[in-house]
């Protein structure tokens, strides 16, 4: 756990600055963590990563850290992270093969649900259009890309290591 833990901090620092929300890698990292370690385990490392970026330490995007990222523009979407963590992990514990097509789609849906968390919360500061064409909209390909990346790392990581599931 604190091996994706850390592959997050450092997806973080992975950044295309935009205003108010960048574009990084955490997502890919957080459900690759998810695909490889499971539910328990890859919701327990996203959890693990989030307590230590409240906790002060700079591994968010930018290198920032403590609790303003966690109320300010981003925080739908850290907040998302853990949730689709669960999502992911859960469909990867209950079955022991999952068709790469499914696969693609779920880490798909794994990411529309991390941006539409995280545009609800930013919609609430700056108003749902603003929101939808900042937060929401760019990140789309960037989505796609990551959510094929994710899956074909992850059949990788399966194969190589000895990861547990559960």
């Amino acid at each position: 756990m604190p091996v994706f833990a850390a592959l997050m901090a450092l997806s973080a620092q992975v950044t295309v600055p935009m205003v108010p929300v960048p574009m990084t890698l955490q997502t890919l990292a957080v459900l690759l963590a998810a695909a490889v370690l499971g539910s328990w385990r890859g919701t327990a490392a996203v959890l693990l990563y989030l307590a230590l970026a409240a906790a002060g330490l700079p591994i968010l995007s930018d290198g920032s850290g403590g609790l303003a990222p966690f109320t300010g523009a981003t925080a739908g979407y850290l907040l998302g992270f853990p949730v689709a963590a669960a999502l992911v992990g859960t469909v990867f514990d209950r079955q022991k093969s999952v068709p790469p097509a499914v696969a693609v789609a779920l880490m798909l849906a794994a990411h529309l649900l991390i941006l539409g968390l995280g545009t609800g919360w930013l919609a609430t500061r700056i108003g749902w259009t603003p929101a939808l064409e900042a937060g929401f909209l760019p990140f789309l390909i960037g989505a796609l890309v990551k959510s094929l990346a994710v899956v074909a790392i992850a059949a990788g990581l399966r194969r190589l290591a000895p990861f547990r599931r559960a």
